[in-house]
């Protein structure tokens, strides 16, 4: 229970082995030991995390910075009229240029932004994003309602669009030249 104190993520049952998933509903039928969530944080997390940080830094090395885009997914009762919420931690995780050009380039395809709001960034965004030490994080929360009959876990007639958009968002992302991000 001492690490139910330690944030009000991990009290709301949303820490690194989450318990409970979106409205509240809770994942498992019982209470995890100990011993399973430190072996789910060392076959998963840990892994993961490592992956990602040998990238990011070859990414610093070859390109003299690392742009990570952090992609998630977010009930449509999350925020309501909202297709995607940009969260870059209040402008600390990567630079309002990134930001800007992520929330242009989604509102040229059409979509609905907001920024910060209910989301500001997570862990990653809060544990990459270091625009003075060359990496920038924006997290990318994808209204499921755009693409998905949340009831039924299946994909709707708005898929094709939305997978469209994104393609290209990402084929521009990965055109960008993100140089003058080095001098802000």
């Amino acid at each position: 229970d001492d690490a139910r104190a330690l944030s009000p993520r991990v009290a709301a049952g949303l820490g690194v082995v989450a318990r409970v998933a979106s409205g509240g509903v809770e994942i498992y039928d019982r209470r995890l030991s100990l011993a399973e969530g430190l072996a789910r944080i060392d076959r998963v997390h840990r892994p993961y995390h490592d992956a990602l940080s040998r990238l990011l830094a070859r990414a610093r090395a070859a390109h003299g910075l690392a742009v990570l885009i952090d992609w998630h997914s977010m009930p449509q009762s999350a925020a309501p009229g909202v297709d995607f919420v940009l969260g870059d931690r209040f402008g600390a995780a990567c630079s309002p240029a990134l930001t800007a050009a992520v929330e242009r380039m989604l509102g040229e395809a059409g979509y609905r932004t907001a920024r910060n709001a209910p989301f500001a960034g997570g862990y990653t965004t809060e544990h990459y994003g270091r625009p003075d030490r060359r990496t920038h994080a924006l997290q990318v929360e994808i209204n499921r309602g755009l693409y998905l009959d949340e009831t039924r876990l299946e994909t709707t007639a708005g898929f094709p669009r939305l997978k469209a958009a994104l393609d290209g968002v990402i084929a521009r992302l990965a055109q960008t030249d993100w140089r003058p991000l080095l001098n802000p």
